[in-house]
């Protein structure tokens, strides 16, 4: 959701993709996203980096479709425990210059342009989607899409709505280069096969890092980031003391 107009251009942005220098670009300048952001958008389309991954067709899994699971395959993650240490089998792939975390067994099992879906209902699933649609609902080049599809929340409509009215005024050629945070760790508040709380550390070049907080729901056979109308700002933090080392770079 955006802030009021006079907070916005405050002060430094509370989000871990600005402060302290994550800029995904400069087209889109102002908001406060679901982690608590003021950003700036402008990639014309990050998808996955080429020189990371080559070009690929949208993926699907051949085995049957899950019972709750809607056009989603079946994943074989099953594991009910919360992660006590970074989990294995788990491939790190550039979208832009940001790594993201996918695994055969918990998803996302389908990737169909910006929008990767279909993530298995347990803790390690519920973490990969928080890791993905966080990046990909700013940084894609088609957000709204990511938005619409893969949000929820009362602040979710006023986003697409507010961001959409940024980027139609933004001068672009006010775009600085851009520097971005990776992620680093990661701490479960809370876990329910409906809801999951995780807190998300991410480390920027300077050293500095920043806990952010997420929530996915399950809804509709799949988990869906929360975007509510009131998100937290993120915390600085000195250590990932407490938190669960983990990161692709």
């Amino acid at each position: 959701m955006p802030e009021p107009r006079d907070r916005v251009a405050a002060d430094e942005p509370r989000s871990p993709w600005l402060r302290g220098g994550f800029v995904l670009a400069a087209a889109f300048v102002g908001f406060v996203t679901v982690i608590g952001a003021a950003l700036a958008v402008g990639s014309d389309n990050p998808g996955e980096d080429d020189a990371a991954t080559p070009p690929r067709t949208p993926e699907t899994r051949t085995s049957a479709p899950a019972a709750d699971g809607g056009d989603c395959p079946e994943l074989t993650d099953r594991a009910r425990d919360i992660p006590a240490a970074a989990p294995a089998d788990v491939t790190w792939t550039l979208y832009g210059s940001v790594a993201l975390p996918s695994s055969r067994a918990a998803g996302p099992a389908v990737t169909d342009d910006d929008v990767a879906r279909c993530y298995a209902r347990t803790p390690l699933g519920a973490l990969l989607a928080t890791s993905q649609i966080s990046v990909r609902y700013l940084a894609a080049g088609d957000w709204r899409e990511v938005t619409r599809a893969q949000t929820v929340g009362a602040g979710r409509d006023a986003y697409i709505a507010d961001r959409g009215e940024a980027e139609r005024t933004a001068d672009a050629d006010g775009a600085t280069g851009a520097v971005h945070g990776q992620i680093a760790g990661f701490r479960f508040v809370t876990y329910h096969d409906t809801t999951a709380v995780i807190q998300t550390v991410w480390r920027f070049p300077d050293g500095r890092m920043q806990s952010a907080t997420t929530t996915v729901l399950w809804r509709d056979g799949d988990w869906k980031l929360e975007y509510p109308a009131d998100p937290a700002a993120p915390t600085p933090v000195d250590s990932l003391a407490g938190y669960t080392a983990w990161g692709g770079v």
